[in-house]
C-alpha cells in the first residue's frame, strides 16, 4: 500500500474483553509483546497502555516510536459487542412488499433453538427465536419486483418509498436503515435508488445494502446480515475514526488495517463500511498466527486453542488449511460474511463461577468480570469469583507477578469471596473446591475440543496443540494430555498470540459471484465467470501499492450434490484458467472434501453436481513477522529457577511443592521436569506431573508426557 513505505515498525493490537494486546516487530528484531487492561467504553485508552508497554520493551517513547511506525494493524470486538450488549443504532428496515416477516421468521423452527446451548435445546417447548434487531413496526415493504434473472418486472414506486422512509426516520426515529430486495444482488437498480431517497431525506442516516453487504442468495440470511451490518456500522465507523485521530495525536499517521472475520485485513476506510466483517476477527487472528507459526515449525495440522478473559475459542487447521464457517452464527443471527471456523464457549480467565440454584452444581460462566469489575484478586470492586481467581487459589498464578508485576493481586479477599460463595455452599475447604473447579474447566475444554475433531472424523493425535490466550497455557497440559495431542505448543507470543496473528496477516479482498451451473459445465464458461473478478482484484491491490510478485489470487467455487442445499466451497488448487483436464481434478477435490466433512462413502456422484457460487480472494502479501531463531544452550534450567512454591497437581490430588521459573532466563534447549510453573510477562505456564517443557530455538515451550 502506499502508505506502507517508510517507518520501520509494525504494530499490531488486539482488544478483547480483559485485555488489550500488542505485537510490535521490524525487520531484523525479535518480537516485543504488550499486554494492558482493556478500557471500555473508550478503548483508545486500552490500545494507547498496551502499545505503551510494548514500547518500553524497545525503549522508545510513544512519539519516538509512532513517528518511525510504518503500519498500525487492528483487531477489535466493537462489533461483537454491540450485538451482544444490544447497543447498536436503531435500525429499520425496507424490503420487498410481501415480504416484510422474512426477518422475523428466521429460518423456521430451526430459528427457534439455533445458537442454544445443548441444556436449553433439551427443552424445546421453553425456545423461542431471538428479539430481532429489527422489530415488526420499524419495517416498511416497497412495491417492486425483480426476478431471478435480474429483470424487473415491477419498478419501484418511488414516491410510495419515500413515504415509508420518512415513516421509519420520523416516526420510527431511526437511525440506521438496511435495504434488502429480493434478487438484488442480480440487479441492484432499486436498492441504489432507495439510498438515493434516503440520502435526500435524511443525509445523516446509515444506510446498508444487501446488494453491498451480502450478494447471494437465502433472504433470510442475506437480510439478517446486511440488518446487522446497518446496527452496528455507524458504532463501528465512529470507532474507527476516533482510534485514527488518536493515533495520529500521538504521532502516527500511517495506514490503519482492520481484521475482518475471514482472516484478512482491509483499510479502515473500508472496514468501516462493512461492520459485519469485522465479527469473531480477533479469534480470526489468532488461528492465522498459528498457521504462520506452525509453517515455521514443521506442522501443518494444528489445533489452535485460545483462552482469554471471557471465552475458550478453538480452530482446526489440517493440511495447513484454514476450515471456514458454513452458516456463521452471532447471538442466534445467521449472517453470510465469510468467517474461519471457530467454536466457542463463554469459559474463560474472567468467567463467573456459580452455583446452579437447583442442583448446587458449579457453573463456569458464561458471563465474565471483564476488565471491570474483573476477577476478585484484581482489587477493583469484583466481588464474584472467577477462574482468574481459582488459578490464584492453587498456586499457579504468583500475586506478586501477574502481568510482569503490573497488578498486584489481593489472596485475602479472594479466599474470603471464594470460601463465601462456592466452598461453603459446597460443604469443602477452600483448596478442594478449587481443585474441582479447575477440573471441571478443563473438562468443557476437552469436550469442545472433541466437538470439532472426534466427531468430524479427526484424531487428536494426529495433531499439534497451540495454547495461547492469557489463560489456556494455565489449562493446557491437563486438556492436550487428555486428548492425547502429539504435542503441546505455548507459543513464545502465547498471551498476546492474536495480535501476533494481526502481524501475520495479508490485506484480503473477497468477490463472489453467485450463478447455478449444473456438470458438465465448460472450463471456458467457468473461466469467464472469473475473468471480472480477477481483473477487479488485481486492480484494487496494484492501486494500494502491490506489485504483481505480490499479489495472489485464489479461486474457488461451492458445489453441491443435486437437489441438496449446503454446499462445500471447493479451492481451486490446480493452475488457472481451467481447461478439461482441471476440471476432473476440481470435481475429484470436491469430493475429497465431501468425504472429509461427511464421511467416507458419502459422496453421490449419481445424484448430478452443481455449482452455485464462485470465490475469488485477493490477497496483498504483507511483509511476515520476524521470528529469530535462538542458539542452543543445553537442557539444564537450574539458572532459570527462581524458587519454589505448591501447587495443585491433578495426579498427586493436592498441592504439592514445586519449582518455579523464569521464562525471561531460559534458553533453547532448557528443560524442564514437572511438576513445575513458568511465569511469563503476559502468561503463566503450568507443566503438570509426567511431562517436561522445552524451550525451542523459537522460545516456544514444547510440553510432552514421558
Amino acid at each position: 500500500m502506499e502508505r506502507l513505505k517508510g517507518g520501520k515498525y509494525i504494530i499490531a493490537t488486539d482488544v478483547g474483553g480483559t485485555c488489550t494486546d500488542t505485537v510490535i516487530f521490524a525487520a531484523g528484531e525479535g518480537l516485543k509483546l504488550g499486554k494492558a487492561l482493556s478500557t471500555p467504553p473508550n478503548f483508545a485508552d486500552g490500545i494507547i497502555n498496551s502499545v505503551y508497554s510494548a514500547a518500553e520493551e524497545i525503549g522508545l517513547s510513544l512519539a519516538e516510536l509512532f513517528s518511525s511506525c510504518r503500519l498500525f494493524v487492528h483487531g477489535s470486538t466493537v462489533v461483537d459487542n454491540a450485538l451482544l450488549t444490544r447497543t447498536g443504532d436503531r435500525t429499520g428496515l425496507i424490503t420487498t412488499k410481501g415480504f416484510e416477516d422474512t426477518l422475523l421468521m428466521t429460518r423456521g423452527a430451526y430459528g427457534r433453538w439455533g445458537g442454544l446451548t445443548e441444556d436449553k435445546i433439551k427443552h424445546p417447548v421453553a425456545t423461542d427465536r431471538p428479539e430481532p434487531l429489527v422489530p415488526t413496526d420499524r419495517i416498511e415493504g416497497v412495491s417492486e419486483r425483480v426476478d431471478y434473472k435480474g429483470e424487473i418486472l415491477l419498478q419501484l414506486d418511488e414516491a410510495a418509498a419515500e413515504i415509508s422512509i420518512r415513516s421509519l426516520i420520523e416516526v420510527g426515529k431511526v437511525d440506521a436503515i438496511a435495504v434488502s430486495l429480493l434478487w438484488s444482488f442480480f440487479n441492484p437498480q432499486h436498492e441504489k435508488k432507495i439510498k438515493e431517497i434516503i440520502n435526500k431525506v435524511s443525509p445523516g442516516v446509515y444506510v446498508s445494502l444487501s446488494n453491498e453487504i451480502a450478494p447471494v442468495p437465502g433472504e433470510y440470511e442475506r437480510t439478517s446480515t446486511t440488518v446487522i451490518n446497518a446496527y452496528a456500522g455507524s458504532i463501528t465507523k465512529n470507532y474507527l475514526t476516533s482510534l485514527e485521530s488518536q493515533l495520529e495525536a500521538e504521532g502516527y499517521n500511517g495506514e490503519i488495517l482492520v481484521m475482518q472475520g475471514y482472516g484478512g485485513l482491509l483499510s479502515a476506510r473500508e472496514a468501516a463500511d462493512r461492520a459485519v466483517g469485522m465479527l469473531e476477527c480477533g479469534p480470526a487472528a489468532g488461528v492465522i498466527g498459528s498457521r504462520y507459526l506452525g509453517s515455521l515449525m514443521g506442522e501443518e495440522n494444528i489445533i489452535a486453542a485460545d483462552m482469554g478473559g471471557t471465552t475458550f475459542k478453538v480452530g482446526v487447521i489440517q493440511d495447513g488449511e484454514l476450515s471456514h464457517s458454513r452458516e456463521p452464527m452471532v447471538d442466534r443471527f445467521h449472517y453470510v460474511a465469510p468467517k474461519i471456523e471457530v467454536v466457542s464457549i463463554g469459559s474463560g480467565g474472567g468467567s463467573i463461577i456459580s452455583l446452579d440454584p437447583r442442583t448446587n452444581i458449579p457453573r463456569i460462566g458464561p458471563i465474565s468480570a471483564g476488565a471491570v469489575p474483573g476477577p476478585v484478586c484484581y482489587g477493583q470492586g469484583g466481588d464474584e469469583p472467577t477462574l482468574t481467581d481459582v488459578m490464584l487459589l492453587i498456586g499457579y498464578i504468583d500475586p506478586d507477578r501477574f502481568l510482569g508485576g503490573s497488578i498486584k493481586l489481593d489472596v485475602e479477599n479472594t479466599r474470603r469471596v471464594f470460601n463465601k460463595k462456592i466452598a461453603q455452599p459446597l460443604g469443602l475447604d477452600i483448596e478442594t473446591a478449587a481443585f474441582g473447579i479447575y477440573r471441571i474447566a478443563a473438562a468443557q475444554v476437552t469436550d469442545l475440543i472433541h466437538e470439532i475433531t472426534v466427531e468430524q472424523g479427526l484424531d487428536p493425535r494426529d495433531f499439534v496443540l497451540h495454547a495461547f490466550g492469557g489463560s489456556c497455557p494455565l489449562l493446557c497440559s491437563m486438556f492436550g494430555a487428555e486428548l492425547n495431542v502429539k504435542n503441546i505448543v505455548v507459543p513464545y507470543a502465547a498471551s498476546v498470540n492474536c495480535a501476533f496473528g494481526l502481524a501475520s496477516a495479508d490485506i484480503v479482498h473477497e468477490y463472489t459471484h453467485t450463478e447455478t451451473c449444473s456438470l458438465p459445465c465448460s472450463a471456458e464458461h467457468i473461466n469467464n465467470i472469473f475473468k471480472p473478478m480477477v481483473l477487479k482484484g488485481h486492480s484494487q491491490l496494484l492501486s494500494e501499492g502491490f506489485t504483481d510478485k505480490k499479489i495472489s489470487l485464489e479461486w474457488a467455487i461451492d458445489f453441491r450434490y443435486g437437489r441438496q442445499v449446503h454446499e462445500v466451497t471447493t479451492p481451486i488448487k490446480v493452475s488457472v484458467p481451467l481447461d478439461d483436464e482441471n476440471m476432473s481434478q476440481l470435481i475429484s477435490d470436491f469430493e475429497t472434501l465431501y468425504e472429509r466433512r461427511y464421511g467416507k462413502g458419502s459422496a453421490y456422484k449419481e445424484a448430478g453436481i452443481e455449482m452455485t457460487m464462485f470465490r475469488l480472494t485477493a490477497r496483498g502479501l504483507v511483509e511476515r513477522p520476524n521470528v529469530e531463531k535462538s542458539q542452543y544452550s543445553g537442557i539444564d534450567s537450574k539458572d532459570a529457577q527462581i524458587g519454589t512454591r505448591n501447587i495443585f497437581v491433578d495426579a498427586k490430588d493436592g498441592m504439592v511443592e514445586a519449582p518455579i521459573y523464569d521464562f525471561d532466563k531460559l534458553s533453547s534447549g532448557n528443560e524442564i521436569t514437572g511438576p513445575a510453573v513458568i511465569h511469563t510477562p503476559i502468561t503463566t505456564i503450568v507443566i503438570q506431573l509426567d511431562q517436561v517443557g522445552k524451550m525451542d530455538d523459537l522460545r516456544n515451550i514444547l510440553i510432552k508426557s514421558i
